[in-house]
């Protein structure tokens, strides 16, 4: 009897579906990047059924690292993470290839929002009108592209200067959208953050998000 059902139930499940038919996202890190911040957007993206590609400076296994915070400190602590494999360099990457961009913290965008290519790739994502998520110190690249002027952001709380200097308007929430915009906190706002990102690509958030204020 349950093989028969076992039989049964294999012949009405739904076919895999490979990763290269699904839409890509393209991850922006580099040695230095948030760890925990880089493995959960590649898991989150992988189960929910979209291919992450992970840029960096170079295509090589990446140097991550680890922010936390412990009682007496007036800021977080940096520890060794773990590593990641890069999938491309910057200078392979094309946007057209690519449904949307997820900048990471970590310490790397301190250098990646020195990098013309990072600068001119975010840039044409936003050409191209396509979505565009930061998190945690990721506001940093956006704020040296020009992309958070007249835009509310949220970040990590210690790089909100760099947000207002360049003519964001910070929010103190967990996650905010503004149009095709999604920041986030830190990785504290994992939860918030990834249900506002999936609920947009999945085509589910409703046209008056775009213009509500800032959300969770």
């Amino acid at each position: 009897m349950w093989g028969k059902r076992f039989r049964l139930l294999s012949s009405i499940r739904t076919p895999i579906r490979y990763s290269r038919f699904m839409s890509k996202i393209l991850i922006v890190t580099g040695d230095g990047g948030e760890s925990y911040e880089a493995l959960y957007a590649v898991h989150r993206f992988q189960e929910e059924g979209w291919t992450p590609v992970v840029a960096a400076p170079s295509q090589r296994r990446l140097l991550l690292v680890i922010h936390d915070f412990e009682p007496g400190w007036d800021t977080y602590i940096e520890r060794p993470g773990y590593g990641l494999e890069a999938d491309l360099a910057f200078d392979q990457v094309r946007t057209a290839d690519y449904a949307a961009v997820l900048l990471l913290g970590g310490r790397a965008p301190e250098y990646l929002r020195n990098n013309p290519r990072v600068i001119e790739l975010v840039r044409e994502f936003d050409r191209q009108e396509k979505w565009i998520f930061a998190i945690c110190h990721g506001v940093q690249v956006l704020a040296a592209a020009g992309l958070t002027r007249g835009k509310r952001v949220t970040c990590y709380e210690h790089v909100r200067v760099d947000a207002e200097q360049a003519g964001g308007h910070y929010v103190c929430d967990q996650a905010v959208r503004d149009g095709r915009m999604v920041t986030a906190q830190t990785w504290q706002s994992h939860p918030n953050f990834y249900r506002e990102i999936f609920s947009l690509l999945s085509g589910k958030n409703s046209a008056e998000a775009s213009t509500a204020p800032g959300r969770y």
